[in-house]
């Protein structure tokens, strides 16, 4: 089965619905026609059908009813109401996607009321530029095929892994909220370039484009992140001093609380 003879719906048109909406109709992956959203805001969903030619709706329980895949991109502390509103139309017909950060299919599962085919998913926000990397949890009474659309859908932005859903709340503490960790190490690198005697749009562009960079070529060489930093890093150099600031301030240990209490925190919405 292809996404491309599927219908997608969209509940909820925010930063995450329309990444996907921008990918999956760029991409061709979906004909606009064939793509659906519902939302709180008219003014929102006006300007998403004048941009990406999709088909809008008002009522999230007609927008099941028409979709034959759908995407619940709704925040978790309103994921129970909108699975109770949407349970009517739910039917095994229907592939149900969750974005929600920490809500378990098992919860939602309890919220509709019956069994549904469920898939959780964790993307994160560089899906608006294509760049996005998403977890698809593995999942039990789906039908042939329905991780294969899933992962149609999300790898229009970005990169795709499957894992079991338990490892699911650490994937939103490192990649679902890293983009923020990543945001604020630019800042702080900007910062530096500023008290050195850089202007500010300099030293951003500059610290914005190094991030960048670096990324690139661990992720297309393959090398360990400690291999490059020792290529960077000459004997009694610039690079190694300055990573000897880095140690310690802690900048290392920092990242990985940060992990940490993002899962924890995690686990804790999706208790509800």
């Amino acid at each position: 089965m292809s996404i491309k003879d599927l219908s997608v719906g969209f509940v909820g048109g925010g930063n995450m619905g329309e990444a996907l909406i921008k990918g999956l109709v760029a991409a061709g992956t979906v004909p606009a026609r064939a793509v659906h959203a519902t939302d709180v805001r008219d003014d929102r969903l006006r300007e998403l059908e004048r941009q990406y030619g999709i088909t809008i709706a008002r009522d999230n329980a007609a927008l099941v009813g028409a979709c034959d895949v759908i995407v619940l991109a709704v925040k978790p502390q309103i994921m129970d109401a909108v699975a109770r509103e949407i349970a009517g139309a739910v039917t095994r017909d229907k592939l149900l996607i969750s974005v929600a950060a920490g809500v378990s299919t098992t919860r939602i599962r309890a919220a509709l009321g019956k069994d549904a085919r469920l898939i959780r998913v964790m993307p994160n926000t560089p899906a608006l530029v294509l760049e996005g990397v998403t977890a698809i949890a593995r999942a039990d009474g789906l039908a042939p095929g329905d991780l294969d659309v899933a992962s149609e859908i999300f790898n229009a932005v970005g990169r795709v892994v499957v894992l079991d859903e338990s490892a699911m709340d650490a994937v939103t503490g490192l990649s679902g909220s890293g983009p923020a960790y990543v945001a604020i190490v630019i800042e702080a690198l900007a910062d530096g370039g500023v008290r050195m005697g850089l202007d500010r749009a300099t030293a951003t562009a500059l610290a914005t484009q190094t991030v960048i960079g670096a990324a690139r070529l661990l992720r297309e060489t393959g090398m360990h992140p400690a291999a490059l930093k020792d290529m960077v890093s000459s004997p009694g150099g610039t690079t190694i001093a300055g990573v000897a600031a880095l140690e310690a301030g802690g900048l290392r240990a920092a990242l990985i609380d940060a992990v940490e209490r993002a899962t924890l925190r995690s686990r804790e919405l999706g208790k509800g």
